[in-house]
């Protein structure tokens, strides 16, 4: 399989395996923050977050999503939780803003497997003013997130061809909680290859306030069958994606410190 049918979706997926602060743990079916403990639990503030990984195959034809993500249930190739805790004083508009800074997506770098070295995962990205790609603007404003209208930002992976264009809906924002969700609204490719379809690639985000200057961060994402079989695979490199996006929404260095799966 080439290394560029490893998706970079704003939530990067993996298959078949677990991780928590390093070291695999057993599997069991993902659960988001939604009025109970989340499954993987939230690892400890400065650890790695925990991730856990599955295929379709493995979560098996009877798995249904937590009634709170709004996913109907569908068959997917693979499924991706990733759960964390960070430090934080400042408001949740402010993580509004780092979510909606669309443009700062190029400074997320991660541990490349293949190439044995830190670089970006993200080329290019810019909000749009609409699903036209062509349309790129500023990126989005705290009001514009709160909204809670579709809103559509385009973005050139390392490891896939052009831009693809992505929706954007935050879905609730309190004083204490934070849930967006992105779907890729035009096909992934790799050269004239189709990786992923319209509505293939969908993803979902939660933050949480769990102290006066504490959060968790849960995301949770699946491809859907329909996407191309060089999708599945490549393990390490999509758990290496899932954290450095992570360190990212939290605040911290994407690059900083031994990569989670080398």
């Amino acid at each position: 399989m080439p290394a560029s049918a490893r998706l970079a979706a704003p939530i990067v997926l993996g298959v078949a395996l677990a991780l928590s602060g390093g070291e695999c743990v057993a599997q069991s079916v993902p659960q988001p923050p939604c009025g109970g403990r989340p499954s993987p639990a939230y690892a400890e503030p400065g650890n790695l977050p925990a991730v856990r990984t599955w295929t379709g195959d493995e979560l098996g034809a009877d798995w249904t999503p937590a009634a709170c993500t709004g996913w109907r249930p569908l068959p997917l190739r693979m499924l991706v939780a990733a759960a964390g805790r960070f430090r934080h004083q400042g408001t949740v508009e402010n993580l509004l803003e780092r979510f909606g800074a669309v443009s700062a997506l190029t400074t997320i770098r991660y541990w490349s497997v293949s190439d044995q070295r830190w670089q970006n995962l993200i080329t290019s990205a810019s909000a749009l003013a609409g699903p036209d790609a062509a349309s790129r603007r500023s990126d989005f404003s705290v009001a514009e997130m709160r909204s809670g209208t579709d809103l559509y930002f385009a973005q050139h992976d390392n490891r896939s061809t052009g831009d693809v264009v992505y929706r954007l809906r935050v879905r609730e924002v309190t004083p204490d909680r934070l849930v967006a969700e992105t779907e890729n609204a035009s096909t992934v490719r790799y050269l004239l290859l189709p990786l992923a379809g319209p509505g293939d690639l969908q993803s979902l985000y939660f933050f949480e306030r769990r102290s006066p200057d504490e959060w968790g961060y849960y995301s949770l994402a699946r491809t859907g069958a329909g996407a191309s079989s060089l999708t599945t695979g490549h393990e390490a490199s999509y758990v290496n994606r899932a954290v450095a996006l992570f360190r990212y929404l939290a605040g911290l260095p994407t690059d900083q410190g031994p990569p989670a799966a080398p």
